[in-house]
């Protein structure tokens, strides 16, 4: 969580890190604030809510109501998600020492500040804020003696947690020395100018030239050029990649929100995603997964798969999948809580870490906890040089590019193909698809970005109709059965997270014992009932909520006319295999919500109390 820039060169400061923070505020919003070196002091201006309040007071600053503009020079910025500490201007980044001579912007946790602050404060540190943050700015302040570098080094040092960090001193221009521990920090290379940021997004409209930074580094900025340290000092060669993308891809593209551009860009998503993979009309192909090679995929036992969030309900769509196809046993686990168990893993296991941001805290340390009992461990990441790809044994990319809105759409469904390849290529290996069976599937998946297609260009006439009629309502379930019972655990998750309706989501044979005692006749109860092995059981559950009084609203497959008479509405989505026809029902869920929330006056790509990447627990 959390957003952080830096700049370091010749031109006006405060507006590359406004546009910076602008490019990070899907990290958090609660807050924001730019620190800039202003002669010998550094300027400092805050604000509470999201970066329309922190323009409005850079304005006023501007005017003569605040510190002067800024010709060229050092600045930080940073856009919060709070953690320690209220929503408040006080609590707002960038923290600063005593002095007001050493500024940082923090995102993470530092786990041992209370003894932190106390020992600070006992030495004569002033706090001026309730976060576990400001420690870090006293902490560099104690151990500065003119050079920042060593500062932040011994520091770092003393500091637990998991956290990312850029420090800047008013005694030392044009200096700013950053510090990544289990948080994202990449390094942006200008000429003549240097960035640093959260995720590439904060500098790319500048430069595509990037380096990356790993845990327990020290990126040290000048104008010049950057260097790169171990905490204990020794110099460290990073090279430099350039990304593909272009500033216009964190853009609307005329979209009024990033969330409706991000459904629509899904099937091109799923297009990458699948890409040369599946080239062969017999084969998948998953050269790039690194060391996770085809002897392993052929012996190993079991398949854990440890997620949070969307991610999770990605990784039982593929259980479905690899327990169908490959023959392979799957266990889904919630990483926060698979974390503190003591599970039974080891060589002869899988583990699949699935994130989309690959920053993911819980998801990490579930990653290490099975890495040190001795199983292999599989990414499945939208971000490169994301930590998760560094801990992992190899990666499998979901190729969906930024994706700006909170509530997860795109990265969604390339999550889900990711585990369709994988599925199809452990199947092929293990013996268990072959000939027709296998060359079917594999044309199936590859025709899933056409049918994603299909299910936008129809249009929303019919899902506007139905928000009209239950965006009001307070309370939705979901249901599902099968491949379809994530997808309804999805779509209840996207509507919770945009409209701030109450929604349950529940197995369809579970419902009975218990969930029944919530429906009546204000209840809208959406199905998710496409092609499946247990269809006739589904509808005999929907007949069950219709004798009370709900109303369904059941997402099928286009030609199967069963439920035509056991629901009140209809959302038809292409015929496909029953494993795929649950990644379609997806779409016109993430539609519906984005419609309710619109006629509930929400704002989708910043609903509250959320944050686009989950970097502590």
């Amino acid at each position: 969580m959390c957003g952080i820039v830096g700049y370091v060169g010749p031109r006006e400061v405060r507006p590359l890190l406004f546009e910076g923070l602008q490019k990070l505020e899907y990290r958090g919003y609660d807050s924001a604030g730019i620190s800039v070196l202003n002669g010998e002091r550094i300027d400092l201006v805050r604000a509470v809510g999201n970066l329309s309040h922190l323009h409005q007071a850079i304005s006023r600053s501007a005017n003569g109501d605040g510190p002067p503009p800024v010709a060229d020079g050092t600045g930080i910025g940073h856009t919060r998600w709070a953690t320690h500490g209220r929503v408040t201007e006080a609590n707002a980044h960038p923290h600063y020492s005593t002095d007001s001579r050493i500024h940082i912007a923090v995102n993470g946790i530092v786990e041992n500040y209370v003894a932190l602050r106390q020992e600070l404060a006992d030495g004569g540190a002033r706090f001026s804020s309730e976060t576990d943050a400001e420690v870090i700015a006293h902490l560099i302040a104690r151990h500065y003696d003119g050079d920042l570098v060593k500062a932040v080094r011994d520091a770092y040092g003393e500091l637990h947690g998991h956290y990312a960090f850029v420090a800047m001193s008013a005694d030392e221009p044009g200096v700013l020395v950053g510090a990544r521990k289990e948080c994202p920090l990449v390094v942006g290379r200008g000429e003549g100018e240097q960035f640093i940021g959260s995720a590439v997004p904060a500098f790319l409209r500048h430069t595509n030239r990037v380096q990356y930074m790993n845990d327990d580094e020290i990126a040290v900025l000048r104008p010049e050029g950057v260097e790169f340290l171990t905490v204990s000092g020794e110099p460290l060669e990073r090279p430099v990649d350039e990304v593909d993308w272009d500033a216009a891809t964190a853009e609307k593209g005329g979209y009024e929100t990033f969330m409706l551009k991000e459904i629509h860009e899904q099937a091109d998503a799923v297009a990458e995603t699948i890409g040369e993979r599946a080239t062969h009309a017999d084969t998948i192909d998953l050269g790039d997964l690194g060391a996770i090679d085809d002897g392993l995929l052929r012996t190993i036992e079991r398949i854990v798969i440890v997620a949070c969030g969307t991610s999770y309900h990605a990784g039982l769509v593929g259980r479905y999948a690899i327990e169908e196809w490959a023959r392979v046993p799957v266990d889904v686990e919630i990483a926060s809580e698979y974390r503190y168990r003591n599970p039974v893993v080891g060589p002869r296991d899988l583990v699949i870490g699935v994130s989309q941001s690959g920053e993911t805290a819980d998801t990490l340390a579930a990653m290490r906890a099975a890495s040190a009992a001795g199983a292999r461990v599989l990414a499945i990441t939208n971000v490169m040089g994301s930590q998760m790809t560094r801990d992992a044994d190899g990666v499998l990319f979901t190729r969906a590019g930024i994706e700006i809105g909170v509530a997860a759409t795109k990265t969604f469904v390339t999550q889900v193909v990711a585990f369709y390849l994988l599925a199809l290529r452990l199947a092929e290996l293990r013996g268990q698809l072959a000939g027709a069976e296998l060359t079917a599937l594999i044309s199936e998946v590859k025709h899933l970005p056409n049918l994603i297609s299909e299910v936008l260009e129809s249009g929303t006439a019919e899902l506007e109709r139905i928000a009209d009629a239950v965006h009001g309502r307070e309370f939705f379930m979901y249901l599902g059965r099968h491949a379809g019972l994530p997808i309804a655990l999805e779509g209840a998750l996207k509507l919770k997270e945009i409209s701030y309706i109450a929604t349950d989501a529940y197995a369809a044979g579970e419902m009975k014992h218990g969930p029944i005692a919530l429906l009546d006749e204000s209840t809208p109860v959406v199905v998710v009932a496409t092609a499946s092995p247990v269809l006739e059981k589904l509808i005999s559950n929907v007949q069950e909520v219709r004798a009370r009084g709900a109303r369904v609203i059941a997402v099928v497959s286009a030609s199967d006319a069963r439920l035509a008479e056991h629901a009140d509405e209809l959302i038809r989505v292409p015929d496909s295999d029953p494993l795929l026809g649950p990644l379609l029902a997806v779409i016109p869920l993430q539609l519906l919500a984005y419609l309710i929330a619109g006629r509930r006056g929400l704002n989708v790509d910043q609903p509250r109390n959320l944050a686009k990447t989950v970097t502590v627990e």
